[in-house]
């Protein structure tokens, strides 16, 4: 068993331990924070109006001849979808993963036509967070750099 450590990464002889105590993480993105509020609210709308058109579906009566169950089916992808999304959105690339998403949430309105309302609705949420929380993070950054130049 190893020396025991203290809180400061020294141990009881006053020895400090080669990585030296751990950085604070980096504050996270606003656009970021932004994303996974919106992703978020919409899953609980999905997953609502997923559950009310399997509600109001009537075998053979479904668009495209659909069976009921393929309705609950399809909310569930587009909602491990976004979950994935919202888990994933550390990496630039999810940013576009959710511009899929909300494109996905739109042609939703293929099977009832609500769903373009909220597709549309919740597009618009989306593309407002995204360049809102870029310009937010982009002046915070000009503002810590302005601030860090001054002795």
């Amino acid at each position: 068993m190893g020396p025991r450590m203290s809180g400061d990464g020294s141990d009881a002889t006053g020895a400090t331990d080669a990585s030296g105590p751990t950085p604070p993480p980096a504050p996270r993105s606003v656009r970021r924070s932004l994303a996974s509020i919106v992703l978020g609210f919409e899953l609980i709308v999905v997953f609502l109006a997923a559950l009310v058109l399997w509600g109001l579906a009537v075998d053979g009566e479904t668009p495209f001849d659909l069976p009921r169950w393929a309705i609950l089916v399809a909310g569930g992808i587009c909602i491990v979808l976004m979950v994935a999304t919202i888990g994933l959105l550390r990496f630039p690339w999810a940013y576009g993963l959710g511009w899929a998403v909300q494109a996905l949430i739109l042609l939703s309105g293929l099977l009832n036509p609500a769903m373009f309302f909220v597709g549309a609705l919740f597009g618009g949420i989306w593309a407002y967070a995204m360049i809102t929380g870029a310009r937010i993070d982009r002046d915070k950054a000009a503002f810590d750099a302005a601030g860090k130049e001054t002795p």
